[in-house]
């Protein structure tokens, strides 16, 4: 089955980090460009981090800049997401995005939960 799953959402206190993996079972990995997004409740989806094919580049939200880290590794077709010093406000669900092109779609994780407590 064609899919992404992310892990490695908790419960954390303010201050504290995390490491999220997406795994990808898709084809053609090494070629798209991989993102994680958050959702807030009552918040839009947005962008936190992006990772080019192609060793990069790579492209951060402002609000995450120098706290969090994107990386790959297409030999294992993976994706991760390191969280440091981590605030109330990164409080959300965290989905791992692939992109398609016009030959293959794209794919999202079903999410996973990060919590931040004061």
């Amino acid at each position: 089955q064609e899919q992404l799953v992310e892990t490695g959402g908790g419960l954390v206190q303010a201050g504290g980090s995390l490491r999220l993996s997406c795994e990808a079972s898709i084809p053609k990995f090494s070629w798209r460009t991989m993102s994680w997004y958050r959702q807030s409740i009552g918040k839009e989806r947005e962008l936190v981090a992006t990772f080019q094919a192609g060793g990069g580049p790579v492209h951060y939200a402002d609000s995450v800049k120098g706290r969090f880290t994107i990386s790959r590794d297409d030999s294992k077709s993976a994706v991760y997401l390191d969280l440091k010093n981590l605030k109330p406000d990164d409080t959300g669900v965290y989905y791992c995005k692939a992109e398609g092109s016009a030959y293959y779609p794209t794919y999202w994780g079903q999410g996973t939960q990060v919590t931040v407590s004061a």
